[in-house]
């Protein structure tokens, strides 16, 4: 199981930047494929990104396509996914959730939040003057 710990959300003005961080304790997180979603008051969780346990494959959804970046950290003791999200728009405001898909993934994706087995518990973002 891995034990998901999202951080680095806040308040931000449209046009800015975040960089969000998900902490796995799991020893083997490196054969986890991770993804990233939101949920927006009133709306359904929607996928953002993904990146397979190889971090050769990431996936966008359409609206995080070249201003969103996600990739694997090994700088610490514990591996991180981090997100990288630029040019923030007032519609990317919501609880982002880290998950992680716990046998080894050679893909990943964000079409279906069940594919995912571990899950953090969120932290919130906000886009807003």
């Amino acid at each position: 199981q891995a034990q998901l710990v999202e951080s680095g959300g806040g308040l931000v003005q449209p046009g800015g930047s975040l960089r969000l961080s998900c902490a796995a304790s799991a020893s083997n997180v490196d054969y986890y494929a991770i993804a990233w979603f939101r949920q927006a008051p009133g709306k359904e969780r929607e996928g953002v990104s993904c990146i397979n346990s190889r971090g050769d494959i990431t996936i966008y959804a359409d609206s995080a396509k070249g201003r969103f970046t996600i990739s694997r950290s090994r700088d610490n003791a514990k591996n991180t996914v981090l997100l990288q999200m630029n040019t923030l728009k007032p519609e990317d405001t919501g609880i982002y959730y880290c998950a992680a898909a716990l046998a080894a993934k050679a893909s990943c994706t964000i079409a279906t939040a069940a594919w995912y087995d571990d899950w953090g518990r969120g932290t919130q973002v906000t886009v807003s003057s």
